[in-house]
């Protein structure tokens, strides 16, 4: 395992985004141990309880100080939370939207893709948690339209994808590649051969996809990939590979100044 030696938390920003508060982060700049060495935020995580707590406030105080943070039980549906308040506990579901100043929205992720959004002119935020199963369910497309519904407008609203496994890290069977050719026979060019009965599937295009396609005009990919890049990334399917117990998340959070 790499060794997470700077104390330095450097969220990662997208110009796509910029003037609003936000930041993808990994695991620099923590203080779990072990596997989950680094900015592990994972509240379902076998790590130290305390250590995620100081890691979640670390990530706040890194992207927006002074805000309260909302996160999810996340399901892998297309499930959006509307927050105008400081929420008690975590829902279930998959994406959170607000037009709200003070309420930093945080996406817990290790491979799935985080998405930012933002219409800066209306003043709303969205957060959504990007997985195969959200991703094909619409959880963007839910997204948005619970964003138009305090008042966005999509053909104004920004979008950054952030950290998550790269189509070269993400081998997949041949009923997991059926299940999206079925669904859209144009989905087949988000995935390249593989070994036998076995393909690699473009996550992060097919989200990018699915943002454009419902009228997002601003829209980029940061192009980091989380399995590969074990000094910067924690990784549920590295993790699985190598037969670990447990494994860190990082998080993505927006806010409104």
């Amino acid at each position: 395992m790499t060794d997470v030696t700077t104390d330095t938390i450097d969220p990662i920003r997208a110009a796509a985004l910029a003037g609003v508060p936000h930041g993808f982060l990994g695991r620099r700049g923590g203080v779990s141990q072990g596997i989950h060495d680094g900015l592990n935020v994972g509240l379902g995580s076998e790590d130290d309880a305390d250590a995620v707590t100081e890691n979640r406030r670390r990530a706040l105080a890194a992207v927006a100080p002074g805000a309260d943070l909302v996160t999810l039980y996340q399901i892998h549906s297309a499930d959006v939370v509307t927050v105008t308040a400081p929420l008690a506990d975590r829902p279930h579901a998959d994406a959170l939207v607000t037009d709200r100043p003070g309420l930093a929205l945080g996406i817990l992720t290790a491979d799935c893709a985080p998405v930012l959004l933002a219409d800066r002119e209306a003043g709303v935020v969205g957060a959504a948690h990007a997985g195969w199963k959200g991703a094909i369910a619409g959880v963007t497309d839910a997204t948005i339209a619970a964003m138009e519904a305090l008042g966005a407008r999509r053909e104004r609203i920004a979008a950054a994808i952030g950290p998550c496994i790269a189509r070269a890290s993400y081998e997949v069977d041949a009923a997991f590649f059926r299940r999206f050719a079925e669904a859209d026979p144009a989905n087949e060019r988000f995935f390249a051969d593989g070994r036998v009965d076995h393909y690699r599937f473009d996550l992060e295009a097919y989200v990018t996809h699915r943002l454009a396609a419902a009228g997002i005009a601003r829209i980029e990919a940061l192009g980091l990939d989380t399995y590969a890049d074990e000094a910067r990334f924690f990784s549920y399917r590295r993790a699985t590979h190598r037969h670990e117990p447990s494994y860190g998340r990082q998080i993505a959070i927006i806010a409104l100044a």
